[in-house]
């Protein structure tokens, strides 16, 4: 139990701390869907019985399959908004999608006004 609190706290600390989105959504996925589950385990050994566990399994997957969708589309949204640091960038393989996207729309909104 004390191991999935400090996964959810190095969680929480990253969030506060780190400087640009991409390293908070991270912070914010990885160590927090341990340290629930490492608080689920806890939780189920602490009750001592068996019908919890059903009830505990499904509340981590629920979380093990929401958090990386939803990290991704907050990713993606940020990424579009410039809301990122590109110097802390390796490599930017989104932005030829992102310009590709908008090339088409451009030129869609362009047949759209010659109708």
């Amino acid at each position: 139990m004390v191991t999935g609190a400090l996964m959810s706290l190095a969680a929480a600390i990253g969030l506060l701390r780190f400087p640009d989105l991409m390293s908070r959504m991270h912070a914010a996925t990885k160590p927090q869907v341990l340290g629930l589950f490492l608080l689920l385990a806890a939780l189920g050994l602490q009750m001592r019985t068996w019908s919890v566990w059903p009830v505990l399994l499904v509340a981590w997957l629920f979380q093990l399959l929401t958090v990386p969708v939803s990290a991704h589309m907050v990713g993606r949204a940020g990424y579009r908004t410039k809301h990122l640091h590109p110097e802390l960038l390796s490599s930017d393989e989104l932005e030829a999608v992102v310009q590709k996207a908008a090339r088409q729309a451009a030129t869609q909104g362009t047949e759209d006004d010659d109708r």
